[in-house]
């Protein structure tokens, strides 16, 4: 790939110093660079494409100038309607969320009712089984007053 370039630096008006860079390669693109006329800066640095329209006086009644209205009314009202849908999908959705979190900590709060009821059963007969049984080899020393057989 062969590559060849050229540099010329153009002072204008404004102080602005525009340095155009030609470069003779396959695929790429001409872009010229921006920089300050002084060292201290002093002004702003304004892109070629911009620098030919200084406040060109625009005949508003003309037919191009109607159709490029009507094309960025039509495209802002585009735009506008867009994001007003985009916000109420957005409430629609936290609404959705919101209700799901209420039913999933009601859901919890029942869960955790039923988890202490059966872990107080559980424990309730562990307690009944632990009194029940006996060691092995442990006799029975208390008796009954009545000696009724119970």
């Amino acid at each position: 790939m062969s590559k060849t370039s050229q540099q010329n630096t153009t002072t204008e008006a404004n102080g602005i110093s525009v340095i155009h860079i030609q470069a003779h390669t396959s695929g790429l693109q001409q872009v010229p660079q921006l920089v300050p006329g002084s060292p201290g800066g002093g002004g702003k640095a304004v892109a070629p494409s911009k620098q030919g329209k200084k406040n060109s006086s625009v005949d508003r009644n003309s037919d191009e100038y109607r159709q490029r209205r009507e094309r960025n009314n039509m495209a802002v009202k585009k735009s506008r309607l867009k994001s007003k849908q985009k916000a109420q999908d957005t409430l629609q959705r936290v609404n959705q969320l919101k209700e799901e979190n209420e039913r999933l900590e009601a859901k919890i709060k029942l869960l955790t009712k039923e988890l202490s009821v059966l872990k107080d059963l559980f424990l309730e007969h562990a307690h009944n089984l632990a009194d029940n049984v006996q060691p092995i080899g442990t006799e029975n020393t208390t008796t009954n007053p009545d000696n009724t057989g119970q």
